[in-house]
């Protein structure tokens, strides 16, 4: 038997480098087959024998919180395992009694006391509410009721974010493979400066990274593909197409030769194998598809620097994905199954409530409390001009991104782009920021920041060092923008 190698992801969890996906049995659900919760439990058993202990779902993973909680309660004493599970909240106004429903269902669907790790998913960074979620969150981990949180699907900026801000994370499940190379950039370095581990899915693309489709012709995704291939045929686009992803499968099935296994073992060990990966997660359809022995084959070999520089040099050719991880979800190209995701986001509440000015002017308040005191708004149209207060990086009574200038200037964007957003307008539509920050040697990473909101808008800007009001506050930022008549 292959000795299975484990990562510990936090102090007291401790998971498997290869963890069991339940996502498939959503897809096994929705392709109309009852599933025997006791039967399915009893199909994880083998995966947990062969020391793949970790296993990882969701709420609106059709029935795979109910089966793993099956099977802890038939099998965990003899077994332990490590059940690994997500929120992801409907987008608009939130309380602490909602967060701790969710969590509560959770715990009743897994028959537990304590959840191992829960995976937050935000839909919209300019809805602060996202983040009350998170700290509320936190609270319920202080009491008990949660082991560690973790995210899925953000951003390196806003993982940066949540980091600076003392929310303890140790882990961020993206989409990370030899197509979509994303989480190799700016995300593996925030890993590494805050201690966090990215829990790799998609590192199969659907299963495209495999033998099965060296040397075919190009599918289609209107014709039988399924979920998984719908979405990950649209990442194989965006990166160059079928002819290009051909070449890549023709060099990892060399070295898959060397080694005598499989091409998606070599796949999935190359992205195993970076330093700021935690584990990679293989889909599973519990009591259909066994690949137990397949998945253990990645313990039996180690790439050599040959290896990885021929697989390295394979994935250079490819056009890289565009954005940065969690991106498909949130802003054209929409990598996802379904498409298009626009007419979803459109529909979402605006993060600011408008209220009626004077004169014919629509205003927002963010809720910092100067806006009373000395009264203001964060932001006013009237007309087609918008114009946006001086704004720091203050939510309620708290201040985010700590003492992290390019955190700080993440909120203070997202706060300034959706009070934009709420009064009619978008980020294109700004034509001047003026930024303020408290010591000049904060500049650049503030700018940065900037740089990469407003990459292809650049608006005229002005920054500045200036001392800010309030302890802490390393930056300030104001925009202008003005609407077309259309």
């Amino acid at each position: 038997m292959k000795t299975i190698q484990y990562t510990e992801l936090a102090p007291g969890l401790r998971i498997s480098k290869a963890l069991t996906g339940l996502w498939q049995i959503a897809d096994m659900e929705r392709d109309g087959n009852e599933l025997d919760p006791n039967k399915t439990a009893e199909a994880m058993l083998p995966y947990v024998r062969a020391g793949l202990t970790t296993f990882d779902m969701a709420d609106h993973y059709g029935s795979a919180e109910v089966i793993a909680g099956t099977f802890q309660k038939k099998f965990g004493s003899d077994y332990p395992s490590q059940m690994l599970t997500k929120w992801v909240p409907k987008p608009g106004r939130s309380n602490k009694d909602e967060v701790r429903a969710a969590v509560q269902h959770s715990l009743s669907r897994l028959q537990a006391e304590k959840l191992d790790l829960l995976q937050f998913h935000a839909w919209n960074y300019l809805d602060p509410v996202w983040l009350d979620q998170l700290f509320w969150l936190n609270e319920l981990r202080e009491e008990g009721l949660i082991g560690h949180l973790g995210l899925t699907n953000f951003d390196a900026a806003h993982l940066r974010m949540v980091c600076a801000s003392g929310i303890p994370i140790v882990s961020n499940q993206v989409c990370h493979s030899l197509v979509d190379g994303r989480a190799a950039g700016d995300m593996a370095e925030v890993c590494r400066a805050f201690g966090v581990k990215v829990l790799a899915f998609g590192t199969l693309a659907g299963g495209f990274l495999s033998k099965k489709w060296l040397g075919r012709p190009e599918p289609t995704i209107d014709n039988g593909a399924t979920w998984s291939q719908m979405k990950y045929k649209r990442f194989i686009d965006a990166a160059g197409g079928w002819d290009k992803f051909q070449e890549l499968l023709h060099d990892v099935e060399k070295v898959a030769r060397k080694h005598g296994v499989s091409l998606a073992n070599i796949a999935t060990k190359y992205i195993m194998d970076q330093d700021f990966v935690g584990g990679v997660i293989i889909g599973a359809r519990l009591g259909q598809s066994v690949h137990i022995d397949d998945t253990s084959q990645l313990f039996s070999f180690e790439l050599d620097e040959e290896d990885k520089k021929v697989i390295h040099s394979a994935c250079q050719t490819l056009a890289p994905i565009p954005g940065d991880c969690g991106d498909e979800y949130r802003k054209p190209p929409f990598l996802t199954a379904s498409g298009d995701l626009s007419h979803h986001l459109d529909a979402m509440p605006k993060p600011y409530e408008v209220v009626q000015g004077p004169n014919g002017s629509l205003k927002v308040f963010s809720g910092t409390p100067w806006e009373g005191m000395a009264g203001y708004c964060r932001a006013v149209r009237k007309g087609n001009r918008i114009s946006v207060s001086g704004t720091t990086a203050t939510h309620g009574n708290k201040m985010i991104g700590g003492n992290d200038p390019a955190s700080q200037a993440t909120f203070v964007l997202d706060k300034i782009e959706g009070a934009i957003l709420s009064l009619g307008g978008k980020l294109e539509d700004v034509v001047r920021t003026r930024i303020f920050v408290n010591n000049v040697d904060n500049w650049e990473p503030v700018a940065r920041s900037h740089g990469r909101r407003f990459e292809g808008i650049q608006p005229a800007n002005t920054l500045v060092e200036a001392k800010l009001v309030g302890e802490g506050y390393l930056v300030e930022i104001e925009a202008e923008a003005e609407l077309s008549d259309n």
